[in-house]
């Protein structure tokens, strides 16, 4: 349930501003920058740190939500099996806002005060008492008002937003109202302002605290247990001094449970604490990873891809693949994590998702679009896709199907060399060319009597051309070594329907990855461009139609889908991984790799039998007002 109610201190007061919030502490920090340059000796070096200090609690925050989201992923120890949606994220969005309300309070006390100035490195004396108060008052407080926050209009005005997820992740920590993070930041503060008060406060201290403070948020918002059990055996009383992510996941599906903040002594003290926390970590820690019934095996593409992955940043995830100024500026980052992942880097899992009681996972490659048109670079791409099929094979996982650059003829001719090397291989590999040749005969306009193909063949286009001839439509292509190889491919009774000239006058155009810019200035004004390439065509025309790779919405019982895939809108899964799915559901037993293309109209109709839908012209880049598709 999410509070229905509004006002000041419900949402945050600067939530009209969006991403231009952080502009808040603009003043603050030239300031600092400005008072430690011009000051001297009178220089206050705390009022300078207060920066990094509030960076580093963002770093802190994104590291637990990547290591989050890659156990989740991998599906071991889980405690709640209900799914992350895109509504959840986008209501976590707001995570940060209580990063830079800390930081107006901390720059607060260091404009207007002189009690934090200049603070020591460190001093044991204050990190000792910032501990007492914190168990203490912090915690005791705490308790009290957390359990006064779910009743009544207390609960339905402002907690009940914090509990609206069931599946909680890190983020979820950070999901309050603004009356309920001016409180509890007043108890934060208390523990810090123990010390400052008394003159014993450090820099060493406070960043100590603020790292704790966020690690033992998020830590009980995981939605799997990692603690590992032995901890407890050795310390038995741990249990009354640690809030762990299956006690708190409880409080989170009961409500009226295990109360605490980070220790769980006043829930024993006061009787709140649930009878079956013991059981419900015992079950979750043993819990085995589930495997899935398929694999998609993708790969990153662009640089700036790393961090729209599910794993990346999670509103970017939520988004289309496109670049943004702020990620321009952290390429020295992005070349890092690109240098990383070439040396050090290991297939991982990136994504699971539940769909009529199968489950299916996403895995990547840890090569870039760059690295699949070296040729010296093949050998080591083949070994990670055979490494991760051996992999699937000892799993017992029943398909395995090839993304992107993955499938490549030159690569590894379609997935066939690994059937061939590996004859009896269970794990069947499925390249998906026959849905993604369903969904592209689908989205030509009815009543079209000719299309135009361009763009680097391949099992796609070879089946789309024969669908399309064997329909008595035309298709037509300006590319001779193209007409060569596509007349080889047909019947001599379908070969008048392939016309080879240099007049383009068709309005329906089937591109390929190589389509050329000056090809696209060609195309007559309203024409319409449908790839069936893996990559969109680079967009060059205001007054034509692109519509998106092919691709499918998923049903709504398709669960835990949260993040865009690559460049697609949201729900929309490309046919290629959809394909792998469908053959799990379905229970074909074959390979679909190399020249086997599986019945394109049998893929299609089981494609809509599940529930898989064709994408509207308005999510593939049209207007239905003006588009014909």
């Amino acid at each position: 349930m999410v509070s229905s109610v509004t006002g000041i201190l419900v949402g945050w007061p600067w939530k009209y501003l969006g991403n231009y919030k952080y502009l808040l502490l603009a003043p603050w920090v030239v300031h600092s920058v400005y008072s430690y340059i011009t000051k001297g000796e009178e220089r206050d070096i705390t009022y300078l740190l207060i920066l990094p200090l509030l960076i580093w609690r963002m770093i802190h925050n994104q590291l637990w939500s990547s290591f989050a989201r890659h156990r989740t992923a991998k599906g071991n120890n889980l405690l709640v099996e209900k799914g992350l949606e895109f509504e959840q994220v986008d209501a976590e969005e707001d995570w940060d806002d209580q990063v830079i309300f800390s930081g107006m309070l901390l720059y607060g006390f260091s404009s207007f005060t002189k009690l934090g100035y200049n603070l020591p490195w460190w001093r044991l004396d204050g990190a000792v008492l910032i501990m007492l108060t914190h168990l203490g008052p912090v915690e005791f407080l705490y308790y009290w008002i957390h359990r006064a926050f779910h009743h009544g209009w207390l609960y339905t005005t402002f907690h009940a937003v914090h509990h609206a997820p069931v599946h909680i992740e890190p983020r979820t920590a950070w999901t309050h109202t603004f009356a309920e993070n001016l409180v509890f930041s007043g108890l934060y503060f208390m523990a810090i302002g123990s010390a400052l008060v008394t003159g014993t406060l450090s820099m060493g201290s406070l960043t100590l605290y603020l790292t704790y403070f966020d690690f033992m948020s998020v830590l009980p918002h995981c939605n799997f247990e990692f603690v590992p059990k032995r901890l407890f055996t050795i310390f038995p009383p741990l249990k009354y001094f640690l809030n762990i992510a299956s006690f708190h996941s409880i409080h989170h599906v009961k409500y009226k449970a295990n109360y605490c903040l980070y220790i769980p002594f006043y829930d024993y003290v006061y009787g709140t604490w649930d009878e079956s926390s013991d059981s419900f970590y015992e079950a979750a820690i043993t819990k085995a990873e589930e495997q899935p019934a398929v694999v998609h095996l993708t790969h990153l593409t662009t640089p700036e891809s790393i961090y729209h992955l599910r794993l990346g940043f999670s509103s970017l995830a939520t988004m289309p693949l496109a670049s943004k100024w702020y990620l321009k500026a952290m390429w020295p980052i992005t070349m890092v994590c690109m240098i990383l992942t070439w040396i050090y880097g290991k297939i991982f899992a990136v994504e699971i998702n539940t769909f009529k009681k199968l489950k299916f996972q996403t895995w990547c490659i840890p090569r870039y679009n760059m690295h699949y048109s070296m040729p010296w670079q093949h050998e080591g791409i083949n070994h990670f896709i055979e490494e991760a099929i051996l992999e699937a094979q000892d799993k017992g996982i029943k398909i395995l199907s090839l993304g992107l650059l993955n499938q490549g003829e030159e690569l590894n001719r379609n997935g066939e060399d690994y059937v061939e090397k590996y004859p009896k291989l269970k794990v069947k590999l499925v390249d998906g060319s026959s849905l993604a040749a369903a969904v592209v005969l689908d989205s030509i306009p009815k009543r079209t009597t000719e299309v135009f193909l361009s763009g680097k063949l391949s099992k796609v286009a070879y089946a789309i051309t024969t669908s399309l001839c064997h329909r008595g439509i035309q298709v037509v292509t300006s590319r001779e070594d193209q007409y060569e190889k596509l007349k080889a491919k047909l019947a001599p009774e379908y070969q008048r329907y392939l016309l080879l000239t240099k007049q383009v006058t068709q309005k329906v155009w089937l591109v390929g990855e190589d389509l050329t810019e000056n090809e696209q200035l060609g195309a007559i004004k309203g024409t319409i461009f449908i790839p069936f390439s893996q990559f969109p065509p680079i967009e060059v025309r205001k007054d034509c139609f692109y519509l998106n790779t092919p691709a499918m919405v998923a049903p709504k019982s398709f669960r835990n889908l949260h993040s865009c895939e690559n460049w697609l809108p949201r729900r929309v899964i490309s046919a290629w991984r959809i394909a792998g799915i469908l053959h799990a559901l379905e229970g074909w037993d074959v390979h679909e790799c190399g020249d086997k293309m599986f019945d394109v109209n049998k893929i299609w109709e089981a494609a809509l039998q599940h529930g898989f839908l064709p994408v509207p012209a308005t999510s593939s880049g049209c207007s239905k007002q003006m588009c014909p598709c």
